[in-house]
């Protein structure tokens, strides 16, 4: 092995069960059961049409404006994967454009995520097929490397291992590691269950206002009589 310059098998993956049952659960309330300690930069921002992105995560370190790598991922990858790219956040140079996406949809795969530019946007914008990026550029990639494939890579924070699940919807990203997958799943589907539950009594009550007082007054706060 060469680090800096190799391609991996993925050795496991989180399975479509679990795919299937996060799809419907917001990232916010799945954040919220990780203690808010793994979810993605606020630069990775959805740029597509709409809907949720789930599935095992096939991952990319690539040099910045560099695609070499990436195009080898595509190569790897099978129906329902996410192709999660640490291109370093450079907006100089677009990683994919509509051409490889294109290929993304033909073969099923669940998503891509850039850490990184993109281009091609207005095409983006009318496809359902989830993409996220920190940004746009029309300058194209070069292809000469190095990177890996299926190593493990951090964007924004967030840590992402070859088959953990990667979850996106409108408010951005989060990755469950696959060994947490059940405990997330629990917590997060209650969490989901609760909140769906009770939107309906909002404004009835008064948000709690002697539970606040309380805190603020512990907390040494000062209330004008």
């Amino acid at each position: 092995m060469q680090p800096g310059f190799q391609v991996l098998k993925r050795r496991h993956a989180v399975g479509k069960e679990w795919v299937d049952r996060f799809a419907s659960i917001p990232v916010a309330n799945i954040s919220d059961s990780m203690s808010r300690l793994n979810s993605g930069s606020a630069r990775l921002r959805p740029l597509h049409a709409g809907g949720a992105l789930c599935g095992p995560a096939v991952t990319v370190k690539s040099a910045p404006g560099d695609n070499l790598m990436t195009h080898m991922a595509l190569n790897l990858s099978v129906e329902g994967d996410v192709i999660v790219v640490d291109a370093g956040g450079d907006l100089t140079n677009a990683i994919i454009g509509e051409r490889m996406l294109a290929y993304c949809i033909a073969k099923k795969f669940a998503g891509i995520v850039v850490h990184g530019a993109v281009r091609d946007s207005g095409w983006i914008r009318q496809q359902r097929f989830p993409v996220y990026a920190c940004g746009v550029t029309h300058q194209g990639p070069y292809k000469n490397g190095p990177g890996e494939v299926n190593t493990t890579i951090s964007i924004g924070g967030m840590v992402v291992c070859p088959g953990d699940l990667i979850v996106g919807d409108e408010d951005g990203l989060v990755c469950i590691p696959q060994t947490s997958v059940e405990t997330v799943h629990a917590k997060a589907a209650a969490k989901f269950k609760h909140e769906s539950e009770t939107f309906a009594a909002i404004g009835q009550g008064d948000n709690d206002a002697a539970g606040y007082r309380a805190k603020l007054a512990k907390l040494g706060c000062y209330f004008e009589a």
